[in-house]
């Protein structure tokens, strides 16, 4: 099996794992860590485009597993990080880090938030080195370490 067929079976095992416990974690900390984790793999290489805001905006939306919250609410969570990482990079980037970061003491959540970046970041059937480094720091961010998912 090659790599892409790694990935793409490695996504879908995070995928269904993560869409069970989603549903225990609906809170806001959880909402604007996983959207702040979003709007980071979409901004990865320093600058968020239009389409690229787009469509990963659309893969949260499709997604089954963030279905337990309203549309609208993650939309403008998505938004909301996306701006301030269009319009500072560096300092957008900072919030987006302090967002996941509430959720170092809830280990569960904390980790369902680094799959949800693995899933958009491999959403495009290419999770490259700058998306990598987004999941990593986010990783490190909540105390776990980035080896326990490959990264």
């Amino acid at each position: 099996m090659g790599f892409w067929d790694n990935l793409k079976d490695s996504v879908s095992h995070m995928n269904n794992s993560l869409h069970n416990k989603v549903s225990q974690f609906k809170n806001a900390d959880f909402a604007n860590g996983a959207m702040a984790m979003c709007a980071l793999v979409a901004a990865a290489d320093g600058t968020i485009d239009q389409s690229e805001r787009q469509k990963t905006a659309a893969l949260i939306m499709a997604n089954d597993m963030l279905k337990v919250f309203p549309a609208a609410e993650l939309r403008d969570k998505f938004d909301f990080y996306c701006d301030k990482l269009s319009k500072d990079f560096d300092f957008g980037k900072i919030e987006a880090i302090q967002a996941i970061s509430k959720l170092k003491k809830k280990e569960d959540q904390a980790r369902a938030v680094i799959q949800v970046g693995i899933i958009i970041g491999g959403a495009d059937g290419n999770f490259d080195p700058s998306e990598k480094k987004a999941v990593r720091e986010a990783c490190n961010a909540v105390g776990i370490n980035p080896a326990d998912f490959d990264l």
